[in-house]
């Protein structure tokens, strides 16, 4: 597997012994590919119609998984929907990858996704995209075509997910806020990365937060950091598995990796992803911000 004590994390090792599996007409085992082209372009990574893994359904984590009416996820209706029409079963084992500008990117914000609306057994390969195709694990450009299935989602778990007002109270209690931004947004220097489009009137960053970029929790060939090394991190800046802890970034996408970092390989017991994140702080008229380094 990998070197990492949780079943959320698989290698590519490990998914190439299940390929059968993923591309059965069976919904056990499912495979989806989780990008957003339209801000990625100049990332390095295959499009899903150029090469993706045999048997990987795509989703587009913004015309797919996302709401763009409400700029919010799916309502659960419309994630029933989604899995239903690709295959899906809420009993199936998921197994999510993509690239973006980090690594699975977009996939790790569809795992948490998943998660708040309860599904159990969903799982991310180690590496994303980048890896498998750096490392010439196959790759096909046949679509699959599923049955469709129904699927009924047991959520949503709103333990996993802040808003506005649970920032509020978390500046005033004095619980921990992980900006997992670049140092320049963190700072103020720049609102968004280059060429992004969802992004805020005011540059800087929540008040009390602490600055650990997503880039700082992988290695170089984008695989995660093993265990001591990660809760090194977060200790660096103050924060340990005894608090309770909230992730944010740009629009949540990035967030959810640290997220799952701190939830899934390390274990925290209390850790709420804000998807507004700074495209919805940093527009709120008289939200309180702080620009350039932590303290």
């Amino acid at each position: 597997m990998t070197n990492h004590d949780t079943d959320t994390l698989v290698s590519a090792d490990w998914v190439e012994t299940h390929l059968e599996e993923f591309q059965a007409d069976d919904p056990a085992y499912r495979l989806l590919e989780v990008n957003n082209p339209t801000v990625t372009a100049d990332s390095e990574y295959t499009p899903y119609e150029e090469g993706h893994i045999p048997g990987a359904t795509f989703f587009d984590w913004d015309a797919d998984l996302s709401d763009s009416t409400t700029r919010d996820l799916l309502d659960k209706a419309a994630f029933e929907r989604l899995n239903a029409e690709a295959g899906i079963t809420e009993d199936s084992t998921i197994v999510l990858y993509g690239g973006g500008r980090v690594p699975n990117w977009f996939a790790l914000f569809a795992y948490w996704e998943y998660k708040y609306y309860g599904h159990e057994d969903v799982r991310i390969i180690d590496g994303g995209k980048p890896y498998w195709v750096e490392n010439e694990y196959p790759l096909t450009t046949d679509e699959p075509e599923f049955e469709p299935q129904e699927y009924n989602a047991r959520g949503p778990f709103e333990s996993i997910r802040a808003y506005q007002n649970d920032v509020e109270q978390a500046i005033s209690s004095g619980v921990p806020l992980v900006d997992v931004r670049s140092p320049q947004e963190f700072t103020g220097e720049v609102i968004a990365p280059e060429g992004l489009q969802e992004t805020a009137q005011r540059g800087g960053h929540i008040p009390g937060a602490k600055n650990v970029p997503t880039t700082s929790v992988l290695n170089d060939d984008g695989t995660f950091k093993d265990a001591d090394e990660l809760r090194a991190l977060y200790e660096d800046v103050g924060i340990t598995e005894d608090q309770s802890v909230i992730t944010y970034c740009r629009v949540g996408e990035r967030s959810s990796i640290e997220w799952y970092v701190l939830a899934e390989l390390l274990g925290f017991d209390d850790v709420e992803n804000y998807d507004g994140s700074w495209t919805e702080w940093g527009n709120r008229i008289r939200a309180p911000i702080e620009t350039g380094s932590a303290d």
